[in-house]
């Protein structure tokens, strides 16, 4: 996304991008911006996204994200940045996606939101994979090694 466009053309180009048609992103528009939370507290989707909070911008990066179903969809720390309502709608949406689209990468030091989300893990470590397995086991065994 780019930030000196508003968050409105951010979610046009970000649709755009994701292969949606201009129909398509004009039709889930106002559930993205409402998915999204940002103008929970004012009109900050007309603003320039180097306005907002960091938390603000991956909040509407993750909506957009979510609006399309993919085949592959992967996550990067995105619900490490949101407040607990935006983690539980994330959450609530990558379960629907992975029943959609069947595999999401969800990237994140938060175990909780790993046990809440994920039905399989892999550990890495400094670029190594050092387990991959059901999810309980993996965590378990990273909270006994690195006592997180």
């Amino acid at each position: 996304l780019m930030s000196d466009l508003t968050g409105e053309r951010n979610v046009v180009l970000g649709g755009l991008a994701m292969g949606m048609s201009q129909a398509e992103i004009r039709e889930r528009y106002d559930e993205i911006v409402d998915f999204s939370g940002i103008n929970e507290k004012g009109d900050f989707i007309t603003l320039p996204m180097r306005t907002y909070s960091s938390g603000m911008a991956a909040r509407l990066r993750f909506s957009i994200a979510a609006a399309k179903n993919h085949d592959v969809l992967m996550i990067d720390e995105a619900l490490a940045t949101g407040d607990h309502k935006f983690r539980v709608r994330s959450e609530a949406r990558i379960r629907e996606l992975r029943k959609e689209a069947g595999t999401v990468f969800l990237v994140s030091h938060n175990n909780k939101s790993i046990r809440d989300t994920c039905d399989r893990a892999l550990w890495l470590e400094k670029g190594e994979l050092l387990m991959d397995g059901p999810t309980e086991e993996v965590l378990k065994a990273y909270e006994r090694e690195t006592g997180k």
